[in-house]
């Protein structure tokens, strides 16, 4: 509607007002659409009116005399949508006009999750990036993304500076320095329409499927110390030697008593003469090693 409004009779000039002076009413003030749905808004004039009507792209309407008027839509689908009521009076101010606050939205097609530029296994103590790629929502300023790993969340990121009513494509980032204790971790974001009061509730929510880190790390002994063991004749006692890694470690063992044994994480001391045994767990990120003495000491020593 213009701003200024020349009557037929006299060519009289008014100027629009709107806020606290206009007498104009909108029922509700704050209006969340999901895309493809109706709409209805009343528009109430509190003093006689000689006209009062709705200007939009779509429901255009107007009445004369009638103190109350509705904008009505079967199926909203204009993002550009931003319907006016106004209304001519016989007395100042003459023209008044209020914009209805009209949230029209879209929940995302979907929400994706990846490893930027790798493949999952990762390393531990690395930098690693992930991305979360929201598509076709709106409107943007009023998503936010969520990142968990596990139940825990571990990031948010909003697009409240961004000013795009038509649906748009975004996408957030995650740093991460994974540790074996992370190894299995299992990460997804979630793209959230926060509303506000008007809009449902709770609101708006897709989920990206779940990202598993498997996390690559070398070997590591529980007890990584040297180990002396104290064997009577005829005892027994057992050299363990499992270490910790992934993938998972492959052993050897080496003494100057046996010749070199593989793939074989413990030894039966029964059968193994006094003197070092050197057991080495070894995967692609390294190799680790553990000493073992055995001493033998006659019974009743």
């Amino acid at each position: 509607m213009k701003n200024i409004l020349l009557w037929f009779l006299g060519l009289f000039i008014f100027e629009t007002v709107s806020g606290d002076s206009c007498s104009l009413g909108i029922s509700p003030l704050r209006v969340v659409v999901k895309y493809g749905d109706p709409v209805s808004v009343s528009c109430v004039a509190s003093r006689p009116v000689r006209v009062l009507g709705w200007e939009s792209v779509i429901g255009s309407s107007h009445t004369q005399h009638d103190q109350s008027i509705q904008w009505r839509v079967d199926s909203l689908t204009d993002w550009i949508e931003e319907p006016i009521c106004y209304g001519v009076f016989f007395t100042a101010p003459r023209q008044c006009e209020e914009k209805l606050n009209l949230v029209l939205y879209k929940k995302p097609d979907s929400v994706s999750i990846s490893l930027v530029n790798h493949t999952s296994p990762v390393v531990e103590g690395r930098e690693y990036q992930l991305q979360c790629e929201v598509h076709n929502v709106a409107p943007v300023q009023y998503l936010a993304l969520h990142w968990y790993r596990g139940q825990t969340e571990v990031y948010n990121h909003s697009f409240s500076e961004l000013t795009p009513a038509t649906p748009v494509q975004v996408s957030s980032t995650l740093l991460i320095v994974p540790t074996r204790g992370e190894d299995g971790a299992q990460y997804r974001c979630e793209a959230k329409l926060e509303l506000g009061a008007e809009g449902p509730q709770p609101p708006p929510t897709e989920t990206s499927e779940v990202l598993s880190i498997n996390v690559q790390y070398p070997p590591n002994f529980p007890s990584p110390g040297e180990e002396i063991l104290d064997i009577s004749d005829g005892g027994e006692a057992v050299l363990n030697c499992v270490a910790v890694g992934n993938p998972s470690p492959k052993y050897t063992w080496t003494s100057s008593n046996l010749q070199e044994v593989h793939d074989q994480q413990v030894l039966t001391a029964t059968t193994l003469g006094p003197g070092a045994y050197t057991c080495t767990a070894s995967n692609i990120l390294g190799k680790k090693s553990k000493e073992f003495i055995i001493k033998h000491k006659s019974k009743g020593v």
